[in-house]
């Protein structure tokens, strides 16, 4: 028989109907997920900061609610992989070795800095779209409500900001 150590109490297993392997796998996913969702935040953040031209207030204006939104999702996503018994990553170095979006340097023109959003928007959506295959075979409801809910932000907010590059 194994002694507790005095004063750690013992880990108890997970048993929330997902295998540990599935629960590892949809982490790993959400990972990436988390590290698109973060460098999405800190692009569009450093574009509300930066953003010149004539349209200066619209988009100061849209690009705040954006990240202010995008910030709240990160919380969302992170502890989902804590649930799901894994640890969220949360260094600089982690979210750029696990995103898909690569950072922008400098400072682009207002609608450059358009465009580089809507990549980034769909390149998000399609980390969580990617996701659902395993997901649906683990029969994991509460991670496919946050994929869905974030496909209807990031699917939306591309769709306004590509409207923006129109004639």
């Amino acid at each position: 028989m194994k002694a507790k150590k005095a004063g750690k109490p013992a880990k108890s297993a997970i048993d929330i109907g997902i295998s540990a392997d599935s629960r590892k796998q949809i982490a790993k996913g959400l990972s990436a997920l988390l590290a698109d969702s973060y460098t999405l935040y800190l692009m569009t953040h450093n574009f509300h900061w930066n953003v010149t031209g004539p349209m200066f207030n619209s988009l100061h204006i849209m690009f705040m609610t954006q990240y202010t939104e995008q910030w709240t999702a990160l919380d969302v996503i992170a502890e989902r992989i804590r649930a799901l018994g894994h640890p969220a990553p949360g260094t600089y170095k982690e979210f750029v070795k696990l995103a898909s979006i690569k950072e922008v340097e400098g400072t682009p023109k207002a609608t450059d800095m358009i465009r580089h959003l809507v990549a980034a928007q769909e390149a998000t959506a399609r980390t969580a779209r990617s996701l659902f295959p395993l997901v649906d075979a683990a029969n994991d409801q509460p991670t496919a409500d946050v994929l869905t809910q974030r496909l209807e932000v990031h699917e939306k907010t591309a769709w306004m900001l590509r409207s923006l590059l129109e004639e």
